[in-house]
């Protein structure tokens, strides 16, 4: 419910997968600031953080972040070459779903909607009742990654091909102002990622142990497995496939980004850095939260906030 006098504030967290993390960063700050939105709209990974928001077990999100390591992520991997992505995406949004309460949407004690895209009719489908976990599941549902998700008859896959940053969503929902996080602000940061990643797998996963994951699951091609690893950093070898998907993922979802963001632009744009972040490496929560809240920090600064801080509190400056 918006309340009477103030400005209802919405916040429209946008895809960008383990950059998605920054979100929470967004949303501490914000919280630092004595704003408080009260809806919240999500695409992809941002609807899997606003939903946690929404129920309120953003904290014990958080707190499970700070223990997640590298050879966690690669657990929850499955891998699999049918269902419509080399990644089956169950163990990830079961780990996630501890964070999401299994509950209808309209139940909720803030206003939440969560952007999916149906692939048949290349739509942008809203939720804003039903189940909860099933909204998140198909936003988050990244084409060729995770398999899409049936609902209601249609095919779903993940709210970034259609509307990355749901600014539009949440003024539909009420949102006298807009604050809208951009994770896609930046060019792809590829170089920079493949040899981070190179001397992250060294360290973390001796014996190669994400190429023997790989290579189990896909059997059939195993003499070929390691083109799925990202390159060296080397500028004359060939990317892998992990890092093509990435980078072909960035671009696309960049200038979608702008497209809509021209379009319909908020009121307040927080913009994290962290296009050196690879898609898949949810493990770096830390860097990203750490960056989210310099990335308001930043709007604050440049005096961003402060028609906002003036409306929602005279005496703050």
């Amino acid at each position: 419910m918006v309340s009477a006098g103030k400005p209802g504030i919405g916040l429209a967290l946008g895809s960008g997968s383990a950059r998605g993390w920054a979100h929470i960063g967004v949303i501490h700050a914000l919280a630092r600031l004595g704003i408080k939105p009260e809806i919240v709209a999500g695409s992809s990974i941002g609807a899997l953080v606003g939903a946690s928001l929404a129920c309120g077990r953003l904290d014990d999100l958080d707190a499970w972040l700070a223990d997640l390591g590298l050879r966690d992520i690669v657990k929850l991997i499955d891998l699999s070459i049918s269902g419509g992505g080399l990644i089956q995406g169950e163990k990830l949004a079961q780990a996630f779903y501890h964070y999401v309460d299994d509950v209808d949407i309209s139940s909720l004690p803030m206003a939440f909607g969560a952007v999916a895209t149906d692939v048949e009719a290349g739509r942008e489908v809203w939720f804003r009742e039903g189940s909860l976990l099933d909204a998140v599941r198909a936003s988050i549902a990244i084409p060729g990654m995770f398999s899409p998700v049936q609902h209601q008859g249609r095919w779903l896959v993940d709210g970034s091909l259609v509307n990355p940053v749901p600014v539009s969503m949440c003024r539909a929902m009420g949102a006298d102002i807009v604050i809208a996080v951009n994770l896609n602000s930046e060019l792809p940061g590829n170089k920079a990622r493949a040899a981070d990643r190179k001397s992250r797998l060294a360290l973390s996963l001796p014996q190669h142990e994400l190429i023997d994951k790989i290579a189990d699951t896909l059997a059939p091609i195993r003499e070929r497995i390691e083109t799925i690893l990202p390159g060296d950093g080397d500028a004359d070898q060939s990317p892998g496939m992990f890092e093509t998907m990435n980078a072909s993922i960035d671009i696309m979802q960049g200038r979608i980004t702008r497209s809509r963001l021209a379009g319909d632009p908020p009121d307040i744009l927080i913009t994290p850095h962290l296009a050196h972040l690879g898609w898949l490496e949810f493990d770096r929560s830390e860097e990203a939260i750490k960056e989210g809240e310099q990335a308001v920090r930043r709007a604050v600064s440049a005096g961003a906030f402060q028609s906002l801080l003036s409306a929602t509190d005279p005496d703050t400056q």
